[in-house]
């Protein structure tokens, strides 16, 4: 009956630790929260981690960094242990002190980083991050309904391909894109050029079907659009998807020759985390080569990690736009945090999704 009764009382907290996980695990040493982007880890990476340290995993998922930096900002002390934003917002979450200094100690895995990922402007000296993943924001389009070269940003505003273009949901980057097409830089304060810039997005506006997310990938695959803006991580799930339906028809990819944002997604610490040293686990667990070649397969990208870069097939790393060269990298450009200038760029953002 004394058997019985633990039992049921395991399986009750069980419950409450899956069901209530920010109201009920703050006195549980044996989780870690992680906050990362939709359909941007091999699930099976997680299960591995559960089995491997007996540290439960409450994952939780977000699309763009604005959402993630909002709901972080606002959670209070129960909110995540692990988030994995991106190079701007890592420079503004250190800016209001957000994130926690990590105890490299615990992340010993990270001396298999490739160095020159290392030392970024956001994290100049890399006491806040560890490289997660990194990549280009590209141009994918169905070569059945494209059949001219993909050479500028400007096909994006070609009225022929009216109701066939996705753009992304995300402030920074689809601004960006209408920056790129008119020349200018993508981390401009100049107002007279974030006003052009504007009218850009504004003008097309009509040509849009939707502003995407993580469906981009099943809406491509689906032909329900010519032509859209993604990120170069989302390159390797549509073959993966491709190869499953057995696609007759594959998408293709382009940078255009106005240049590109390059990015950088990291893992964080937030300074309110309850499981700092889980967190830490996590991360050093990242950074183990056959993990993070587990994780850059299922992405089709390029890992961090040097051991596990070597490992990826020659089609990604041949592909220009998940693994750009040293000479295209230094073309591209990194977004910096715009704290001074955001509200014009929220302003800008929000009334092109109101017009």
């Amino acid at each position: 009956m004394k058997k019985n009764m633990v039992k049921m009382l395991a399986a009750l907290l069980l419950v409450v630790v899956v069901l209530s996980p920010f109201s009920g695990c703050s006195s549980n040493k044996n989780v870690v929260k992680v906050y990362n982007w939709g359909d941007y880890i091999d699930e099976s990476v997680l299960e591995q981690f559960e089995e491997e340290t007996g540290i439960k995993v409450i994952y939780d998922t977000f699309e763009t960094n604005e959402d993630m930096y909002l709901k972080v900002k606002n959670s209070g002390k129960n909110s995540y242990d692990v988030c994995i934003p991106s190079d701007y917002m890592i420079t503004k979450m250190i800016e209001e002190d957000m994130l926690a200094e990590i105890n490299f100690d615990n992340v010993p895995n990270v001396k298999g980083i490739d160095p020159k990922l290392l030392s970024q402007a956001y994290d100049p000296e890399n006491k806040y991050s560890v490289p997660y993943c990194w990549g280009t924001v590209c141009i994918a389009y169905n070569p059945d309904m494209v059949t001219e070269p993909v050479t500028s940003w400007d096909i994006l505003w070609d009225e022929k391909y009216e109701k066939q273009i996705f753009m992304m949901n995300s402030e920074r980057d689809s601004i960006g894109v209408a920056l790129l097409s008119l020349g200018y830089s993508l981390n401009t304060k100049d107002p007279a050029e974030l006003a052009a810039a504007k009218q850009k997005l504004l003008d097309q506006k009509p040509l849009v079907i939707t502003y995407t997310g993580d469906d981009v990938k099943d809406k491509m695959i689906g032909k329900e659009g010519a032509l859209s803006v993604i990120w170069s991580c989302d390159i390797g799930l549509i073959q993966q998807m491709e190869e499953d339906i057995q696609a007759e028809t594959r998408i293709e990819y382009a940078i255009p020759e106005e240049g590109t944002n390059i990015w950088y997604d990291s893992a964080v610490i937030l300074k309110n985390a309850e499981n700092k040293e889980n967190a830490e686990a996590f991360i050093n667990f990242l950074c183990r080569p056959d993990i993070a070649q587990k994780n850059a397969d299922y992405l089709g990208g390029i890992s961090p990690v040097m051991e596990a870069a070597e490992q990826a097939p020659e089609h990604t790393k041949n592909n220009p736009c998940v693994n750009p060269s040293a000479e295209e990298i230094a073309k591209y450009e990194v977004f910096v945090s715009m704290s001074d200038v955001a509200s014009e760029y929220e302003k800008i953002w929000s009334d092109v999704l109101a017009s």
